[in-house]
């Protein structure tokens, strides 16, 4: 998928180069990555077309066309859909500034000292999150961002985040968060930089619940980065999602079950 994603790829097609089923292939890819082929499939190609959109000048059509698609129309349509403002919208200097990007190819994290300080107006029926995150010890010191999500696999930015520099085991308050079930997804980069290596990762295998105004703890131990990672990247710009609206990302080509 990553070598292709810009061809018509099916599940069959892909299920016959390993030599498998595509209802087993369907099987174990969820198994191993949390998602269906069809999404993981959609996140990639999502995620060339922030790439490109922010760091090339090809026009948007170009990018329709790099990324797999043949409609302008029917992309752009997705695209904002997903991420939460056009493709266009998407080539501001602030979502670069406020991008999160986390890829073997790809990456970014903002520092603390860069992110807005507030999640925006308060939300009724708030809660509290407070997460608990380990850092391997090669990673320490590491800038840290802890947000939730409606998708196990964001496109758009978190419904509530917090994030400081942490050392060892780092604790973050995250305040504001609405009621819901949401996706609990933790990066850390390694203060001294570097590639792939010093990007860092951990998630929770289910959503937490979060009741009003209650107060939930979450645990987070952070990895490196794993071939199976479904590649992410969204901006902390602004708030492009509606407090208690959830997001269907753009239809996957491959018919899979969800």
């Amino acid at each position: 998928m990553r070598d292709r994603y810009f061809d018509p790829i099916t599940l069959g097609q892909i299920a016959a180069e390993v030599f498998v089923s595509p209802f087993h292939l369907s099987r174990v890819f969820a198994e191993l990555t949390g998602v269906t082929p069809g999404r993981y499939l959609t996140a990639v190609r999502l995620f060339e077309a922030k790439r490109l959109l922010l760091t090339t000048d090809l026009t948007v059509a170009d990018v329709v066309c790099s990324v797999g698609y043949n409609s302008v129309g029917t992309f752009t349509s997705r695209f904002t859909k997903a991420v939460g403002m056009t493709p266009t919208q998407y080539r501001s200097p602030e979502v670069r500034e406020l991008l999160l990007a986390v890829s073997p190819d790809f990456h970014r994290v903002p520092p603390a000292e860069a992110l807005p300080g507030a999640n925006g107006l308060p939300v009724q029926g708030a809660a509290s999150v407070s997460a608990t995150v380990d850092l391997p010890a090669e990673a320490a010191p590491a800038n840290v961002l802890v947000g939730l999500f409606a998708e196990r696999i964001p496109q758009c930015g978190p419904v509530a985040y917090a994030a400081q520099a942490g050392v060892g085991s780092t604790r973050l308050t995250i305040s504001d968060v609405p009621p819901g079930r949401w996706t609990v997804l933790a990066v850390a980069e390694g203060a001294h930089g570097g590639g792939a290596e010093s990007i860092y990762l951990g998630t929770v295998r289910q959503p937490v619940a979060v009741s009003p105004g209650g107060a939930t703890r979450v645990h987070l131990r952070l990895r490196d980065l794993q071939p199976t990672d479904p590649p992410i990247a969204i901006t902390l710009a602004s708030d492009t999602f509606p407090h208690g609206m959830s997001r269907d990302l753009a239809r996957p080509e491959l018919r899979v079950a969800a």
